[in-house]
C-alpha cells in the first residue's frame, strides 16, 4: 500500500515587546532565573492583568501581511491545565474569537509553488521554562507572559522539505514586519509539528501525533520523515497509531511518548473574566495596511527588474531584512547595484560566517561604499581591497584611513610598471622564450612576478598592457 504524509503546524512566536502581554515586566532573554517576573505574571491573589497594546498591534500587522480576517470583535479565554512551568493553572489564551482567521502563505519546492492555509492565529502569554539537571527539574518563571502569536496552518503539508519552506517564509515575514527576531536558540520562534498518515488517495484524516522539541529546521525535517515511517510501520503490522505528544531526540534521530494528546474540551476553555472584550476597528486594520513594509518577496522582484539582479542574487540578498537594507543603502550611495551585490555576497557573508550568531554588519555602508569606490577609480586593485575589508569589517575602521597609513595605494604610474616588466622580462628569459614558443601560461607567470615586485599594488590592466608590449 502507498500512503500519504499528512501535517499541520502550531508554530509559536514571541513578540518582540519590551514587556509582557499582561504586565509591566521585560521580556529581555537571559535574565536570571525567576528574576523578571511578578505577581501579575505567576497568578497571585488578587493580580489583574492589563493587556499590552503593543502585542495587538504586533497581531494585526501580521493578519494583515497573512492575508486573513480581522474579527470586529476578540476577547481572550483561560485554557485551563496543571504543569510545572504554568504558576496560575491556566494560559489566558484565545479559542472563541482569535485575532485571525484564514490567510495563507506561498511557499517554493521542487514540486512548485503552492499556498499553505492559515486555519487561524491568535495571541497568549508563554508559560515558563523547566530545565533537567542530574536527576532535578528546575523551574524558571521569567518567560511567564511573554506575548505569544500561536500560528496554526491548515493540515496541507505533504512532505519535511515543504514544511521548511513554509517556516522559512513565515520566519522571513515575521523579521521584515519586525514582530519578532525568530531566534530559535532563544526560543523564539517554535514549532509543534501535527502528524498523521493515510493510504493514497484517501480524504480521511489518520490518527495524528504531536512532536515537541524541535530546535532547527533540519530538526522538524528529519522529525517528519522519521515520525511518518513509524506510523506507516505500526499501521502495516496491524496497529493502532496512539493520539499522543512525542518528544522528539534530535541525537538519536527519533521520538519517545510524553503523554495522550489532549482535545480542546479537555482544557475547559472559558472566556477570561478579568479582561473585556476588545473592538477592532476598520480604520485601525486600514491603517495597518497602509504601514505595511515591502515583505521579502516583493524585494526580490524589484531587485530583479529595477537593478537587473539574477534570481539567484536577489533571493540571497533578501534572507533578512538587515541584509537587504544594508544593500539599499549601498545602492543609495551610488553603489553599482551588481557591484554591491558581489561583495554583500562574497565578502560580507564571508566575514559574517564567522560570527554567525551576530545579526548586525559592523562595517557602516558609507565605509563600504568608498572601499568600493576605490576599486572603480583604480585607486587599489581589488585583491588589495578585500584585504583591507577584512582588516577593517569587525572594527567599522574607514578603509580610506587603513590604505593611507599602509601605503595601498594603486601604483599606475606608467613609467613605473614598464620599468618593472623590463625587469622582470630579464630576469625571466626562459619564460619569455616558452612564451614565445607558444605557452600560454608563461603568460601568466610573468604576470605574476610582476605584480609581486610591485608588491600587489600595481595596476593590473597597465602591468598586462606593458607585458604585451615589451613581448612583441
Amino acid at each position: 500500500m502507498e500512503w500519504e504524509t499528512v501535517v499541520g503546524l502550531e508554530t509559536h512566536v514571541e513578540l518582540n515587546t519590551k514587556t509582557k502581554i499582561f504586565c509591566g515586566c521585560t521580556t529581555a532573554f537571559g535574565g536570571a532565573p525567576n528574576t523578571h517576573c511578578c505577581p501579575v505574571c505567576t497568578g497571585m491573589p488578587g493580580a489583574l492583568p492589563t493587556l499590552n497594546r503593543a502585542v495587538v498591534e504586533y497581531a494585526i500587522r501580521t493578519s494583515v501581511a497573512l492575508g486573513g480576517q480581522i474579527p470586529p470583535v476578540i476577547r481572550f479565554d483561560r485554557k485551563n491545565y496543571f504543569y510545572p512551568d504554568l504558576p496560575k493553572a491556566y494560559q489566558i489564551s484565545q479559542l472563541y474569537l482569535p485575532i485571525c482567521v484564514g490567510g495563507s502563505v506561498a511557499i517554493q519546492t521542487e514540486g512548485g509553488e503552492r499556498d499553505i492555509g492559515i486555519h487561524e492565529m491568535h495571541m497568549e502569554e508563554d508559560a515558563g521554562k523547566l530545565t533537567h539537571e542530574e536527576g532535578r527539574t528546575r523551574i524558571d518563571y521569567n518567560r511567564c507572559g511573554v506575548p505569544l502569536l500561536e500560528i496554526v496552518t491548515e493540515p496541507d503539508f505533504r512532505t519535511g522539505e515543504e514544511v521548511v519552506a513554509y517556516l522559512e517564509q513565515l520566519k522571513s515575514m515575521l523579521t521584515y514586519l519586525g514582530v519578532s527576531d525568530c531566534k530559535m536558540q532563544e526560543g523564539s520562534l517554535r514549532c509543534d509539528v501535527n502528524l498523521s498518515v493515510r493510504p493514497k488517495g484517501s480524504n480521511a484524516l489518520g490518527t495524528r501525533t504531536e512532536l515537541k522539541n524541535l530546535s532547527s529546521f533540519r530538526a522538524i525535517a528529519k522529525a517528519v520523515e522519521v515520525e511518518a515511517q513509524r506510523q506507516i510501520k505500526v499501521l502495516e503490522a496491524g496497529g493502532m497509531v496512539v493520539q499522543e505528544t512525542r518528544r522528539w531526540d534530535e541525537d538519536a534521530n527519533c521520538s519517545y511518548a510524553m503523554r495522550s494528546k489532549e482535545s480542546v474540551q479537555d482544557y475547559r476553555y472559558f472566556p477570561d473574566p478579568d479582561l473585556p472584550a476588545l473592538c477592532i476597528g476598520a480604520d485601525t486594520v486600514a491603517e495597518a495596511e497602509r504601514s505595511l513594509p515591502e515583505l521579502a518577496p516583493a524585494k526580490r522582484q524589484r531587485y530583479r527588474t529595477a537593478y537587473g539582479l539574477t534570481a539567484y542574487d536577489a533571493e540571497m540578498l533578501t534572507v533578512t531584512p538587515i541584509f537587504a537594507h544594508y544593500f539599499e543603502r549601498l545602492v543609495a550611495l551610488e553603489v553599482p547595484p551588481k557591484e554591491a551585490a558581489n561583495w554583500m555576497l562574497g565578502e560580507v557573508l564571508r566575514e559574517k560566517k564567522e560570527q554567525p550568531n551576530r545579526e548586525e554588519i559592523p562595517l557602516a555602508p558609507e565605509h563600504l561604499a568608498a572601499l568600493i569606490a576605490c576599486v572603480i577609480r583604480g585607486d587599489i586593485n581589488r585583491n588589495t581591497a578585500a584585504e583591507v575589508f577584512s582588516a577593517v569589517f569587525w572594527q567599522n575602521g574607514d578603509p580610506l584611513v587603513y590604505i593611507q597609513e599602509h601605503g595601498l595605494q594603486q601604483i599606475s604610474d606608467t613609467d613605473a610598471i614598464a620599468a618593472v616588466v623590463a625587469q622582470v622580462l630579464a630576469e625571466q628569459a626562459q619564460s619569455v622564450a616558452d612564451w614565445k614558443a607558444g605557452k600560454q601560461k608563461a603568460f601568466g607567470f610573468l604576470m605574476g612576478q610582476a605584480m609581486r615586485k610591485l608588491r600587489g599594488q600595481g595596476n593590473p590592466q597597465l602591468v598586462r598592457r606593458q607585458l604585451e608590449e615589451q613581448l612583441k
